[in-house]
């Protein structure tokens, strides 16, 4: 009588975890390639938010809080003393005014310094042509 060999049923895992690291590698470096462009949202409605205070941002760069000059270091220092002599500071808003064309990390760094001091932030739409 001869022994049948048997049929291993193992699957290797190795490979597997190969292929999936390589996917993951491939996927972090072309995410960080993609910039996603988007242009100001659109309105046509006559409904002006209240506001506390007006960020403008341009796409060279300038910063004006409330049509005061400031840069990117000094932006949240600004924004606490604008809103300082108001009344309203725990229902403070800024309004965000961003020029097409400006990058939205700038929008979003706006956001993140509102949301930092419990600020509600509102983008300012541009008006449908």
């Amino acid at each position: 009588m001869k022994k049948r060999n048997k049929v291993s049923a193992e699957f290797s895992m190795s490979s597997l975890t190969d292929i999936i690291f390589l996917l993951l590698i491939f996927f972090m470096l072309t995410s960080q390639a993609v910039q996603i462009n988007v242009d100001l949202p659109q309105s046509d409605s006559k409904v002006v938010a209240p506001t506390d205070l007006a960020v403008q941002l341009f796409k060279n760069g300038n910063i004006l809080v409330n049509s005061k000059k400031t840069s990117k270091k000094n932006l949240e220092k600004r924004i606490v003393v604008e809103l300082k002599p108001q009344d309203n500071k725990d229902n403070g808003t800024i309004s965000i005014i961003a020029e097409s064309g400006v990058d939205w990390k700038e929008i979003h760094n706006v956001m993140k310094i509102a949301s930092g001091l419990k600020i509600r932030a509102i983008i300012a739409t541009a008006p449908k042509a």
